[in-house]
């Protein structure tokens, strides 16, 4: 499996009187996975989104050369990391936020129905390790709910459809500054780039009509809001990107613009889902993403075991 990770760019925000909001991603290459620094240039306090334990599925090995690709730009920024948030339970990579965290600090986060994630796969992969309380995680965001950044402002917006427990977070320099226009939408799975669509909703929780009503509230924002998303699987050979607006998006997403009705959306999602192969890493990803990116206790050996449930899913 390919561990590449590769620094796909930089981006802040355009007013220079009010330039805080310092932006970069790292594609993942064996995932398709973007994981996101927020910095806020005043404080040097950063949040890191959606990281990556890099794992071999066929020796059993993780590794962390995603992880300590982002933390060492963090160094190189001089950043502070105040929050480790997670868009969702990721049924395709493994968390890397307790790795982070060790090295970094933070807080790790997430939206408050990871308990409901809990309680439906908890029983097959943790058994009576836990009681779907989300307390393996620092905090869980409820919808609507305001946290800082350094003195960024940011606001949780639940998104589930995908999974139950998908959250965006919207990203902004503050309220009542001139100049400022723009906002950072951070959506995970919920959207992807234009050419590519949308996430599945055929995992446990997922229903196709509400991810239709969430990308609604996602596409309400404002049109020069910027999209970054939580994916790119680069179709037809180009390289990942990972921006769009809101006004490209409405415009252009293959699945989802603006002349796409919820019934139209429904049956092709639906359709598309039916077609699609599980994740080849959903099931090492779940067990260990539902306990924060916390890998299972040793066993009685002193090694620590995955568990692959038979003829479930």
């Amino acid at each position: 499996m390919s561990e590449q990770a590769t620094l796909l760019g930089a981006n802040a925000t355009s007013d220079k009187a009010v330039d805080r909001l310092h932006i970069e991603a790292q594609h993942d290459g064996a995932t398709g996975t973007v994981s996101y620094i927020v910095l806020d240039l005043a404080t040097s306090n950063c949040a890191l989104i959606d990281t990556v334990l890099n794992y071999s599925a066929a020796a059993g090995r993780i590794s962390h050369v995603a992880a300590d690709r982002l933390a060492a730009r963090v160094a190189q920024l001089n950043a502070r990391v105040e929050w480790i948030l997670e868009t969702h339970v990721h049924a395709d990579h493994m968390s890397a936020a307790p790795y982070l965290k060790a090295k970094l600090g933070g807080k790790i986060a997430i939206g408050a129905d990871v308990r409901v994630v809990q309680r439906t796969l908890g029983r097959l992969f943790l058994g009576n390790e836990h009681a779907a309380e989300g307390k393996e995680f620092c905090h869980l965001f409820q919808d609507g709910e305001h946290f800082t950044i350094g003195s960024l402002r940011a606001t949780v917006m639940h998104t589930p459809g995908h999974t139950p427990a998908c959250v965006s977070y919207i990203v902004s320099e503050g309220e009542g500054r001139p100049g400022v226009a723009r906002l950072a939408a951070f959506v995970g799975d919920t959207l992807f780039m234009p050419d590519y669509g949308t996430a599945r909703c055929d995992f446990p929780g997922g229903d196709a009509h509400v991810l239709y009503h969430s990308i609604s509230r996602i596409l309400s924002l404002p049109e020069d809001t910027v999209i970054y998303t939580g994916h790119d699987y680069a179709p037809g050979g180009r390289e990942p990107a990972f921006t769009a607006t809101v006004s490209e998006q409405r415009r252009n997403n293959i699945h989802v613009r603006d002349a796409v009705s919820e019934d139209e959306f429904v049956a092709m999602r639906t359709a598309r889902d039916a077609a699609l192969p599980i994740p080849n890493l959903m099931l090492p990803s779940v067990q260990v993403n539902l306990r924060a990116g916390n890998l299972p206790a040793a066993d009685t050996d002193g090694r620590r075991y995955l568990k692959i449930p038979l003829d479930v899913l």
